[in-house]
């Protein structure tokens, strides 16, 4: 991605997925090198849903404990901190997104296959080791969140793309709208959690599908797409299961598996995705939602989608069967608790209820439903044999809306849902505005983003501009201040380009320059910024790295850029590149004297044999 997404509007909004302040505190607390078990324990403790599920999962067979577990303390003791660290942040994006508004988006199948996928690459790393199975639990879990957040964040025109991706790149048509797509947010959003980089880089990996290396972070992305495509196959139904097969089998072969292994390996990691799906909510039976459409959720309807709450069963037939025939879609419950429960899963638009029922009577029904936010603007009709004044006061400061006296009228009462439809219709259009409204502002937000990634782009290399660098320096120079860590930057020159331009032409020129930066992008780490300052100068930003460690970032891009020459053309000099790295630590040098430092270390480099990497003096011996 060539210049940062900015996630601070987003995220002030309230418009993505994030951790609770618990969830929060348990990731802030386990990354500190002092925090104990009892620490831990503690916070848990807060949250008596979070606790209750840890106690679940560690007395659970995915977990595997010897002996019962009843205390929260010996719960995280046994499963360890980066564990429970991973688990309360999984509940806690599980339970506050499992439902959304985008058209188009299946919620039940996304945390489906995404705890498919994460049970797949826990497994996967516990057979063949690159990192800690736990951890990848939870990359597995948390991998395309960026899909879930565009969801979240523009709900309707997400659902636009949805709907217009067949037979085209759904990354392509997320570029045109928001300027990322969702495999770009998902790397923004874990790195903004605190991910190692070594998970970002092999999910970066991951997305090409194709990963030639063989060193660590290489072979963990060839499991993320081995645990990629075993998700894809758990929630598939059986014809989508016979055409994913050959391409398992295929990768399978690359992690020492044959056919009858691989059938073995997936059944037991799909007896564990049921088993977690239990311990986190997630419905694993996936296959029907994954075949849904949005035109088969909720069919266009004349009338209204009703309920009707009534604990005399002949009141119900015959009511109900008189307000279909009127046009209307009618659902029936016998109580209270079993009309909220329809109401939170169903959402009528309006509601008839009795009064006199039990165990939860047409008055309560009312409170709790006035007290949520999915019922606040649910039209309410109350059911009653009573005119007496107190009572009905009674009832409308509950929250009905109309009421219509027994024996019941059916004239009456059409008129009254009539009167009740045109509410409706009004909340309906008032919604509709308001989402109209959202579009626009999002479109706008989109071109104004759209027009900042040009200003701060640079039109040849598709590289970030001096512009753009100076800023995003000076910004990690603060945050480098604020949190205590290094920073490096890198000062790069291509050695003798002006003779290529000189003998052969700008165009030849530019081609060196594209097919350089190129390769600058690709050796550089996932959290480095490599920027094109102008001419052949380029500069790269490596938060979070001291002075050493820049210097092999630095001989791993010079002897990439040495190894991989320019086929087609017949240069007058092989491409390299001279490097300066210069590294700080703390209030000293700050972002302008770095930048001098640096290129003072180029310029040692240019006036000796050039294609080389220089330390500034000031750094050597010092660590940084």
């Amino acid at each position: 991605m060539n210049v940062e997404f900015n996630l601070n509007e987003l995220k002030a909004a309230d418009r993505l997925p994030s951790p609770s302040g618990t969830a929060l505190a348990i990731m802030q607390l386990v990354q500190q090198s002092d925090a104990t078990v009892h620490q831990v324990s503690q916070l848990i403790k807060v949250d008596p849903a979070l606790s209750g599920r840890i106690l679940r999962f560690a007395n659970s067979a995915a977990f595997g404990a010897r002996r019962p577990i009843a205390d929260v303390e010996t719960a995280v003791m046994m499963m360890g901190m980066q564990t429970v660290r991973n688990f309360a942040l999984s509940l806690s994006l599980i339970g506050s997104n499992s439902k959304g508004h985008c058209p188009g988006f299946d919620y039940e199948a996304y945390w489906s296959r995404s705890l498919a996928m994460s049970v797949a690459i826990s497994a996967i790393t516990t057979r063949e080791v690159t990192v800690v199975s736990a951890e990848s639990f939870t990359l597995g879990l948390l991998g395309e969140i960026g899909s879930l957040a565009l969801a979240t964040a523009w709900s309707e025109i997400y659902g636009e793309c949805l709907g217009a991706a067949e037979g085209r790149q759904l990354l392509e048509l997320e570029h045109e709208h928001f300027a990322i797509d969702h495999n770009a947010l998902s790397l923004l959003l874990l790195a903004d959690w605190g991910f190692p980089v070594i998970f970002l880089d092999a999910l970066k990996l991951s997305f090409e599908t194709k990963v030639p290396g063989i060193n660590r972070t290489d072979q963990f992305a060839k499991q993320l797409i081995f645990a990629r495509l075993i998700g894809n196959y758990c929630v598939a139904d059986e014809s989508q299961q016979a055409a994913l097969l050959p391409s398992l089998i295929a990768a399978a072969s690359l992690h020492a598996l044959d056919e009858a292994e691989l059938l073995t390996f997936v059944d037991q990691i799909i007896e564990l995705w049921h088993e977690w799906g239990k311990v986190c909510d997630v419905k694993t039976d996936a296959r029907q939602s994954w075949q849904k459409t949005v035109a088969t959720l909720r069919s266009a309807l004349s009338g209204l989608e009703l309920l009707l709450v009534d604990d005399d069963p002949m009141m119900l037939a015959r009511l109900s069967k008189q307000l279909a025939a009127a046009g209307h879609q009618v659902a029936v419950c016998r109580d209270g608790e079993s009309a909220l429960k329809h109401v939170i899963e169903h959402r009528p638009q309006l509601v008839i209820t009795d009064w006199r029922m039990k165990p939860m009577d047409g008055l309560t029904l009312c409170k709790t439903l006035r007290a949520s936010a999915f019922g606040k603007n649910i039209y309410l009709i109350m059911l009653t044999s009573t005119e007496d004044e107190d009572a009905l006061v009674e009832a409308f400061d509950a929250g009905i809306d109309d009421y219509v006296t027994k024996p019941v009228s059916l004239r009456v009462l059409l008129a009254r849902i009539r009167a009740g439809q045109r509410i409706v219709t009004l909340q309906h259009e008032l919604e509709k505005e308001s989402q109209d409204i959202q579009r626009y502002t999002a479109e706008l937000a989109t071109a104004n983003r759209r027009l900042k990634l040009m200003a701060h782009t640079d039109i040849l290399t598709n590289l970030p501009n001096r512009r753009y660098a100076l800023s995003r320096l000076e910004q990690e120079s603060a945050a480098a201040l604020r949190t205590k860590q290094p920073l490096s930057v890198l000062m790069l020159d291509l050695d003798y380009f002006k003779s290529v331009n000189d003998t052969l032409g700008h165009e030849v020129g530019d081609q060196v320059l594209t097919h350089a930066a190129k390769l600058m992008r690709t050796n550089v780490r996932s959290n480095d910024i490599v920027c094109r300052l102008g001419g052949e100068e380029f500069l790269v930003i490596a938060p979070n790295t001291n002075g050493a460690t820049a210097l092999l970032l630095a001989e791993r891009i010079r002897n990439a850029i040495e190894k991989n020459q320019l086929r087609g053309l017949v240069l007058p000099r092989p491409i390299t590149v001279s490097i300066g790295v210069a590294g700080s630590l703390g209030a000293k040098p700050d972002w302008k004297e770095l930048m001098k430092w640096a290129d003072d270390a180029l310029y040692r480099v240019k006036q000796g044999n050039r294609n080389g990497v220089q330390l500034a003096y000031r750094d050597v011996g010092k660590g940084r």
